[in-house]
Formats: C-alpha cells, structure tokens, sequence
C-alpha cells in the first residue's frame, strides 16, 4: 500500500546535527481509513571529513518502532543511510503527531543530536462533535448533544450505545438514516465530579472505525476559570 508523503513545513532547512544531514526533518502522512500500519523513511548522509556513529533512535512511543535501514551503525565520510519508523495505526483517528530521537556518540542521554518530526492524518469515519460534554459541579443539569455524522460515502449505521455511569440518561436519534445521528445527554445531578465513557457501535465496514468512545464529565471549575468569570 502506497502512502503519500510530502513536507511538513515546506520551507524546512536542511539539518546538520553532530555531522548527518538530513535533507527533511519533518514529513506529514496522509493514511488510508484502512490502513494498519504506516512507514515513513528520513534519508541521510555524512558531509564531514569524519566517520559518525548512531548510538541509539526512538520513536518514544509503543505505537512506533524506529528502524536504521540495515542495522548499519557508523557511516564514513559520504555514506548515506536511512531511518524508517513504522506507526501502528491501532484506533488512531485524526490527526496525530510523533517525533524521533536520534542519538549518536558521545550524546548525553538527555540531548540527542538530532530529532525528526512526523504529522500522521487519518481519515475520521465517525465523527463525534464534540468529543466530550461538560458540565461544572453546581450548575443545572441541562441537556446537551453528540453530532455523530458519518464521513464514508457508504451509510454507516449506529447499532447500540452504552454509557459507563447510570448518572448520565442518553437518548439517541436518527437525523438522516446512515448519515446523521445525535445522542442528547442528560445527568441526574451535578452536585459531584463524575465521568461517563460513551460506547458507540456502528456497523462500519473497517473494523477499527466499528467502535466509537464518547465522554462526559462534570468537573469542578479551577481557580483561574472561577476568577474569569467574575
């Protein structure tokens, strides 16, 4: 499966970190709604008269696994090389960002010599507006609503929603059969700190857009909020 890649900032410098040059540091990546895994491969090279070794590179992240084309570790004087990161996709949705660290030798562990950036937009094939409900501790326990709006040209239909905590009613409606829905949201009381986790399940043809989490909360309002207001 091919990706489209581009620049992430167009009018990104080259980078010369501890002796590699790296021609982008930055990438963007549009993914497929299907697909699983993504990879992304920053090229590089050595322009100094010295040789350069990698020590160690990251993707701080579970999700990402970062790769030296090769395994190959010291680069001489004009040798190039490739860094691959692979993203697993898992329930990402959206847009995301990661970075990678790269440390060669004699970096301190806290101060790697060269960081890239990468920005990954996965299509939303169910979209919930807004993605959490709010509600301060003491105000009046109004209604409020998820627009759930398919963004598939095939209809997409809700099959159930479950709500993690009895103290928030739900009631959800059809707008437009495959296309359009919207859950209004009711809490019995507001007098405590409470959080609802929404599970929305829909009969989407890619199993990871099947199931859809939605939130509610009712907080209590910071200091500065509660100075704002007045």
């Amino acid at each position: 499966m091919k990706f489209a890649l581009g620049l992430w900032m167009a009018f990104s410098s080259l980078s010369l970190a501890g002796g590699l040059d790296f021609p982008e540091t930055s990438k963007v990546v549009h993914a497929p709604a299907d697909a699983k895994t993504v990879s992304i491969e920053f090229s590089f090279s050595n322009k100094t008269a010295k040789p350069v070794t990698i020590e160690k590179a990251d993707g701080g992240c579970s999700c990402m696994s970062i790769q030296i084309v090769g395994e190959k570790m010291n680069y001489a004087p004009g040798e190039s090389g490739v860094v691959r990161a692979n993203f697993d996709m898992g329930n990402f949705s959206g847009e995301v960002d990661k970075g990678i660290m790269i440390w060669l030798k004699e970096d301190a562990p806290e101060n790697p010599s060269i960081q890239l950036k990468i920005h990954v937009e996965i299509p939303l094939v169910v979209k919930v507006e807004p993605k959490t409900l709010k509600w301060e501790v003491g105000e009046q326990p109004e209604s409020r609503t998820f627009q759930i709006t398919m963004e598939e040209k095939k209809p997409i239909k809700i099959l159930s929603v479950a709500a993690s905590n009895p103290l928030f009613a739900y009631e959800l409606k059809t707008l437009e059969e495959g296309k359009r829905y919207e859950i209004k949201v009711t809490p019995s009381a507001t007098t405590a700190p409470a959080l609802a986790i929404f599970h929305i399940k829909t009969d989407c043809g890619i199993e990871k857009h099947r199931d859809v989490q939605a939130f509610a909360s009712i907080r209590k309002a910071s200091v500065g909020e509660k100075a704002t207001a007045r």
